[in-house]
C-alpha cells in the first residue's frame, strides 16, 4: 500500500526532528585543553570541596564530569608526555620528570614521537601552546615548535628564581622577558589565550593551555590574595585556586562571546594528584605515589550541543584517551606504525555509552610498575624504598606519600572502597594471581625495573631513579 502524502509528510518531519536531536559532530571543531598542575580530586567544588570554584563548577554543570579519570604518571613531565602522545611514559621514552641539570641535558620528548598537535596539524589545524612545557625545551627536537605547535608563550619548566632561565618567559624560541614575576604569569597566559580566541581564524585551532597553578610556589597575584577569605598557607592555596578558576571563566566567556561555543570542545584536566598543599579527598595518597590520589584527577568535558549538560560519568578513562578522542572529532587518522594506549571515548563523553574502553590500567612510578587496575579491582604490587624514583624515596613530611614500601600485595575493590583502606588480598588471591600475570606481560612489553620491554623506547638516563 502506498502511504498517503500526509503520512509521508509526518515521516519526513519525524526524521528531521530525529536528525536535529542527534546532530552530527561539527566538522573539525576547535579544541581547547586546559591542563592544570597538581590540582587534586578534592580541590574543586564540583568534586566535593567545601569551597566552591564557581567557573569550573559551572563548566562541569554544563558538560560532563568524570569521576574516574586516570593519568599515566603521578608527576609532571611523564604525565604530559603520555597525554600528548597517547602512550604510557615507558612506551614513549619519558618515564622520569626532568630537571634543569647536566644529567637531563639531552633528555626530552623524542622528536619522532607524534603528539596531538602534530597529528592535528596534518588535518589543517593551527596549534597554539601557552604555559608550562617541561618536556625538554632546550633539547634539540623537543621544543613546542618541534612538537607540532605553531606558536608558544610560556616558561620552559617549573618556576624558580634559583635556576637559570626558570623564570624566563619565552615567545616561540626567543626570550620575551627575563626574571618575570610569577604573580604575573597566569594573567599573561590568560590574556594571550583570550586574545587569540577573539581573532578571526581561517583554520580550526587547538589551544594547549598548560597552567602552573597549583604547583609551587604558591603565589597568587595581588588581586587574588585574600580572595578566599581564609588565612595562612591554606588560605593562600585557596586564593591560588580562585585565580585559576577566574582564568578558566575568562577562557570560556571568550569562546561564548566569539560565538563559537557549539563548534569548540573544551577539556579541563589535571596532570596528577595534589602535592602537600592540596586535597585528594576522598582518595588516599597524592602526587608522587600510585595510590588513587596520585593518578585519579579532575576531568571535565564541555561542548554545548554535543555533550549533555550535567552528565556525570563513572567509567574509567585516561589522559591518554585525549589523543584518539581529538583525532575522532577532527577526522584525523590515528598513526598505524605505533601502539596508542589511549582509546576513543567520544561515545562516552557524548552520553551515548557509559562503558569504559579500558579493562586494565597500569600504575607506573618512574620505571617501577607498582599497581594494576582491572575493572574495579586494583592490586598494589610489593615494592621497597630502593625501587622508588627520587620523588618518592622519602616522605619528607608529606602526609600523602603513603605505601612507599609494600611487603605483601594489597588488593582493593574501588567501587566500594575508593580510599583503598580494606585489603581484600587474603580473601581473593585468585583475582590477584590473574592480575599479577597481566603485570608481568606489561613489563615484558614496555619494561620495568631491570626489565627492557619489547616495545619500550629507551630513556637513555643513567641511574634514572636518582635525581642527579
Amino acid at each position: 500500500m502506498t502511504p498517503s502524502p500526509a503520512k509521508l509528510l509526518i515521516c519526513v518531519c519525524l526524521l528531521t526532528a530525529f536528525h536535529t536531536a542527534h546532530a552530527e559532530t561539527p566538522s573539525r571543531p576547535n579544541i581547547i585543553l586546559l591542563f592544570v598542575d597538581d590540582v587534586g580530586y578534592g580541590d574543586l567544588g564540583c568534586y566535593g570541596a567545601k569551597d566552591p570554584t564557581p567557573e569550573i563548577d559551572r563548566l562541569a554543570s554544563e558538560g560532563l564530569l568524570s569521576t574516574d579519570c586516570l593519568v599515566a604518571a603521578n608527576v609532571c613531565g611523564p604525565s604530559r608526555a603520555a597525554m600528548l602522545t597517547g602512550r604510557y611514559p615507558m612506551r614513549c621514552g619519558h618515564p622520569i620528570s626532568r630537571h634543569n641539570t647536566t644529567k637531563y641535558a639531552e633528555y626530552g620528548i623524542e622528536s619522532d614521537e607524534l603528539t596531538i598537535a602534530e597529528l592535528l596539524k596534518e588535518s589543517g589545524y593551527y596549534n597554539k601552546a601557552v604555559g608550562k612545557w617541561h618536556l625538554g625545551f632546550h633539547v634539540d627536537g623537543s621544543h613546542p615548535l618541534d612538537a607540532g605547535f605553531d606558536e608558544y608563550l610560556g616558561l620552559h619548566s617549573n618556576y624558580s628564581k634559583q635556576i637559570e632561565h626558570a623564570d624566563t618567559l619565552y615567545r616561540n624560541r626567543e626570550i620575551q622577558e627575563e626574571h618575570v614575576a610569577f604573580e604575573k604569569v597566569t594573567r599573561l597566559y590568560t590574556d594571550e589565550v583570550v586574545d587569540f580566541i577573539k581573532q578571526e581564524h581561517e583554520q580550526p585551532f587547538f589551544i594547549y593551555f598548560a597552567h602552573h597553578i597549583a604547583h609551587s610556589p604558591i603565589l597568587p597575584s595581588e588581586s587574588f590574595r585574600g580572595a578566599s577569605g581564609k588565612k595562612g598557607r591554606a588560605g593562600l592555596y585557596r586564593d591560588f585556586l580562585l585565580e585559576l578558576d577566574h582564568s578558566v571563566g575568562r577562557v570560556v566567556d571568550a569562546v561564548q562571546d566569539a560565538g563559537i561555543s557549539e563548534n569548540t570542545l573544551i577539556v579541563l584536566m589535571s596532570d596528577n594528584g595534589p602535592a602537600v598543599n592540596g586535597s585528594a579527598r576522598p582518595l588516599s595518597g597524592g602526587k608522587y605515589v600510585t595510590m588513587e590520589g596520585g593518578h585519579r584527577v579532575p576531568a571535565i568535558f564541555y561542548w554545548p550541543g554535543q555533550i549533555p549538560a550535567g552528565t556525570v560519568s563513572n567509567a574509567m578513562i585516561t589522559s591518554m584517551d585525549l589523543l584518539p578522542l581529538f583525532c575522532h572529532f577532527t577526522g584525523t587518522p590515528l598513526p598505524s606504525d605505533r601502539t596508542i594506549d589511549g582509546r576513543d571515548i567520544s561515545r562516552l563523553i557524548r552520553g551515548e555509552s557509559n562503558e569504559s574502553p579500558h579493562q586494565t590500567f597500569y600504575y607506573y612510578n618512574g620505571l617501577n610498575l607498582q599497581a594494576i587496575r582491572k575493572d574495579n579491582w586494583k592490586l598494589h604490587l610489593p615494592r621497597t624504598i630502593a625501587d622508588q624514583p627520587y620523588w618518592a624515596k622519602r616522605a619528607g613530611g608529606n602526609h600523602m606519600k603513603i605505601h612507599l614500601s609494600v611487603k605483601q600485595p594489597m588488593l582493593f575493590e574501588l567501587d566500594s572502597d575508593i580510599a583503598e583502606k580494606r585489603n581484600l588480598y587474603p580473601q581473593h588471591p585468585e583475582v590477584a594471581s590473574g592480575m599479577m600475570r597481566k603485570a608481568d606481560q606489561m613489563r615484558a612489553e614496555i619494561g620495568g625495573l631491570n626489565v627492557v620491554g619489547s616495545d619500550q623506547r629507551p630513556h637513555n638516563l643513567i641511574n634514572p631513579h636518582e635525581k642527579f
